[in-house]
C-alpha cells in the first residue's frame, strides 16, 4: 500500500535554468498567488518530454530566449505549504545552467508572465522577498558556487 489510506502520491517535476549572460541572470518576472515575483524560466515536465527538453521548451515560452543547456546544477525537493500553513504541494525540481543563442522580443510569453529581464546576482539577491520560491536562490548559489555536472548524468531511457 502506499501513500495515506491507499492513495497514489507523487511530486510536480519541474525544471528550470539557470542562464547568464554578462554577469547577469536570465529572470521572469511573473504573477503567482496574487503575487508579483521573481522566478528561473521554469516549468513543469509535460508527457513524453525529456527534462532536458522541457528545460529548453520552458525558457523559450517564458523569455523568448533560444538557450543551450551546458550542464545539470542540481535536484531539489520542495513542499510548498498552503497559505494557511496547512500541507501543500511538493515539488521536485531539476535545475540547469543554460547560456542564451538567441532571442525572439516578439514572442508572446506565458500567461501570468509580466516580463523577461536580466538581474546582477545582487539585484536578485535584493529582492529575496519576491522570489517565487526558496528554489530561485538555491539553484543560483550553487551556479555561482561552481555546481556542474555534466548533461549526460541525466539519462531519458526509451
Amino acid at each position: 500500500m502506499s501513500y495515506r489510506e491507499g492513495r497514489f502520491w507523487q511530486p510536480d517535476v519541474t525544471v528550470a535554468t539557470v542562464v547568464v549572460r554578462d554577469g547577469k541572470l536570465l529572470m521572469v518576472e511573473e504573477r503567482a498567488q496574487g503575487r508579483l515575483v521573481f522566478n528561473q524560466p521554469a516549468g513543469h515536465l509535460e508527457p513524453d518530454e525529456s527534462l532536458l527538453e522541457a528545460a529548453r521548451r520552458e525558457t523559450l515560452e517564458e523569455t523568448g530566449w533560444h538557450v543551450e543547456l551546458t550542464a545539470f546544477v542540481g535536484a531539489y525537493q520542495w513542499k510548498a505549504l498552503n497559505p494557511d500553513g496547512s500541507g501543500g504541494r511538493h515539488y521536485l525540481r531539476f535545475a540547469f545552467a543554460a547560456e542564451p543563442l538567441r532571442h525572439e522580443p516578439e514572442r508572446v510569453l506565458d500567461d501570468g508572465i509580466v516580463r523577461a529581464v536580466w538581474l546582477t546576482p545582487t539585484e536578485l539577491q535584493e529582492q529575496s522577498d519576491r522570489h517565487r520560491s526558496p528554489l530561485v536562490w538555491q539553484a543560483v548559489q550553487d551556479y555561482l558556487a561552481g555546481r556542474r555536472s555534466p548533461l549526460t548524468m541525466l539519462q531519458q531511457i526509451a
